[in-house]
């Protein structure tokens, strides 16, 4: 059973992919928000670049953000929990719907902004593998705005024995889990077009120059992080090590001090 060198859940990966095939982001996208993809009109990927920070720094994110007819669409794949995911996903929110009031415009011209987050952990204390979370009054659950929506999809909840042929949600969410070239296969057998799609369009991508340039960078930058935090540790613990060393001392020396003062009184007759 032959592991994939790179997955789908790879940033790099699936910036690249959906970027160069923005027909399959469309059809991910209305799976994902549960809308028909008929009815979307306009749909425009607004950030398709990779910036250079984005290659060189591990901790910058690689998300795609869309104009999905009246909605702002924020989209991205996370791996790892870094414990403030939650506070980090109202922050993107917000920076992407305060950024979306134009000069000279009113508040009623802010639109929807939607977070979509594709997760590789569990972050609720739920079954269910997909969450969406609006603004709702506590006790009559009435919507104070449905300008905003946050979606987190959690791999690790879906279970593999749900996917179907006719279930593309299912289909997409397996693609996310492959971790082999058997499990591509799996869902290559079930002969869905877009799925056969998005397995030949993985192939391209993963064969090119430039995606293993750009993934040998990253991965550089994460070694480097990593380095960089051992690095920090280790002299901390040196700092430490050195101060409890220098109490030890200390302490060694008062008690030497202590048992020379005890044994002059004794000498003089005095009991300490």
């Amino acid at each position: 059973m032959a592991r994939l060198e790179y997955t789908f859940k790879s940033d790099t990966l699936f910036k690249i992919l959906f970027v160069d095939h923005p027909d399959l982001l469309k059809r991910l996208v209305a799976q994902l928000l549960s809308i028909p993809l008929a009815s979307i009109g306009e749909f425009v990927i607004t950030n398709p670049e990779i910036p250079p920070e984005a290659v060189s720094e591990k901790f910058c994110r690689l998300d795609i953000n869309m104009k999905v007819d009246d909605r702002l669409v924020d989209l991205e794949i996370q791996i790892g929990d870094d414990d403030d995911y939650r506070a980090r996903t109202l922050y993107y929110w917000a920076r992407i719907y305060s950024a979306a009031l134009g000069e000279g415009k009113d508040y009623s011209s802010l639109p929807s902004v939607i977070i979509v987050s594709i997760v590789d952990f569990r972050l609720f204390e739920c079954k269910e593998f997909h969450s969406e979370f609006k603004t709702l009054e506590v006790r009559r659950y009435e919507e104070f705005s449905d300008r905003m929506s946050l979606h987190f999809f959690e791999l690790p909840k879906f279970p593999l024995k749900a996917v179907s042929a006719d279930d593309e949600l299912s289909l997409w969410m397996a693609l996310f889990k492959a971790k082999t070239e058997e499990d591509l296969e799996k869902i290559e057998a079930l002969e869905v077009p877009v799925m056969k799609k998005a397995i030949r369009a993985y192939h391209r991508v993963t064969a090119t120059d430039r995606f293993k340039e750009i993934e040998r960078l990253r991965s550089l930058a994460r070694h480097n992080e990593a380095s960089a935090l051992k690095k920090k540790e280790r002299e901390v613990d040196a700092k430490w090590q050195g101060i409890v060393e220098e109490k030890e001392a200390e302490n060694a020396e008062l008690a030497t001090e202590n048992a020379k003062l005890r044994a002059l009184l004794k000498e003089k007759g005095v009991e300490p």
